[in-house]
């Protein structure tokens, strides 16, 4: 079966935005972007670039994790005010909108119903991982579909923003075993982690 892989960058006090929910990384950011950060991006994970930056870098590779990317409303939002109505199509692209009525590109797939009804049936499909890009009302939604954690830590506290889940989301602790972890000399840190499924990890109901 498919996964659902929260694969996001957050900041060290667990962030993943600034408080207004723009770009943090944009011409006006305050996210930083070190050369081997980049680097790394492009080894590992160059599906996860979007299509401007992958031009720009010139990368082709397909990548192995993720085939198909699902995001909120407010993180497409981000793309659309740069003017790009897809950022991944060499994704199959959801995005989770009660609101949007109309796609704004042909290949963009709109979901208005449920998140989690939609994700379960997405991962009894064929294919690579699911990557949830977010943003934390999504994460938050989708908190109990959750496989995977890949955090992209910064070496960056904001102090307040827009958290990893949203403040929204139910009290329901959860373990999670550590599969991975990559530490670049910027200080930035790739940190893996699935969800625990041994008998002592809490769980819903628990």
């Amino acid at each position: 079966m498919r996964k659902l892989v929260y694969y996001i960058a957050t900041t060290l006090d667990g962030f993943i935005a600034g408080p207004d929910g723009a770009d943090p990384s944009g011409p006006d950011g305050f996210w930083p972007i070190p050369e081997d950060y980049i680097k790394h991006l492009v080894t590992e994970y160059p599906e996860t670039l979007p299509a401007p930056a992958r031009a720009a870098l010139s990368v082709t590779a397909r990548g192995t994790h993720f085939d198909t990317v699902v995001e909120g409303r407010r993180t497409y939002e981000i793309g659309l005010k740069a003017g790009i109505t897809d950022a991944y199509p060499h994704l199959r692209h959801l995005v989770f909108s009660r609101t949007l009525t109309e796609s704004p590109d042909p290949a963009v797939e709109l979901v208005a119903g449920d998140p989690v009804e939609k994700v379960r049936e997405l991962k009894q499909e064929d294919g690579k991982d699911i990557w949830l890009i977010g943003g934390g009302e999504l994460a938050g939604a989708l908190y109990g579909e959750i496989d995977e954690l890949i955090l992209k830590m910064a070496p960056l506290t904001i102090g307040a923003g827009i958290p990893l889940f949203s403040h929204q989301t139910a009290f329901d602790p959860r373990g999670w075993e550590l599969t991975g972890h990559t530490v670049l000399d910027s200080g930035a840190a790739f940190v893996t982690y699935a969800r625990a499924t041994g008998p002592d990890t809490p769980a819903a109901g628990n």
